[in-house]
């Protein structure tokens, strides 16, 4: 793991008196400038070490083999890293850290399937990221940290294809990244 001052967080349940209400998500959602689509920044990097563990990282060095470093998902195919938008995130944390989603990226970039679908790669600092099919749905963990209508908002069918709570990225070429490296969408 690579960082200046890593920052644990330890993720617990959220705070019940954050949690937005379905309309309150839905007239956010539709306020929210629309998110840059060819080239947008990293707000914030993550590993996971652990059940409920956060490590905020300032730097990183993503690897094929790995991952992230120091997360445990890092060695799976499809599930190496997980990536939400930052509009999205800061409207459903409402306060909150963004660290207690858990996702090892927060970009300012449209993650939509029309913007970014499978197969998609995009150059994060000098890494390059593939968009995987795999889905990233979220779970009774979300709904306790974000409240039962911030998972039934990300849930609809009708707005899957947005990717409100984030997509899966593998890394296809080695590289470092830091937290306002640029994030670009190759096409």
């Amino acid at each position: 793991m690579t960082t200046t001052d890593p920052t644990m967080v330890t993720a617990g349940s959220g705070d019940a008196d954050r949690h937005l209400t379905l309309d309150q998500i839905e007239s956010g959602l539709a306020a929210l400038a629309p998110a840059a689509t060819s080239e947008g920044r990293v707000a914030l990097l993550l590993a996971c070490p652990g059940e409920g563990q956060r490590v905020e990282l300032d730097r990183a060095r993503l690897s094929v083999d790995g991952g992230m470093p120091g997360d445990r998902h890092g060695e799976q195919s499809d599930v190496q890293l997980t990536a939400m938008q930052l509009s999205t995130s800061q409207l459903i944390a409402n306060g909150q850290s963004l660290a207690l989603f858990g996702d090892n990226l927060v970009l300012d970039l449209d993650l939509s399937a029309a913007n970014m679908p499978p197969g998609t790669r995009v150059r994060v600092g000098e890494a390059v990221l593939e968009v995987t099919p795999q889905p990233h749905n979220g779970c009774a963990k979300y709904s306790e940290r974000f409240g039962a209508a911030a998972l039934r908002v990300i849930s609809q069918p009708e707005r899957r294809d947005l990717h409100l709570r984030g997509i899966y990225f593998r890394v296809v070429e080695d590289g470092d990244v830091a937290v306002g490296d640029t994030a670009e969408v190759l096409r």
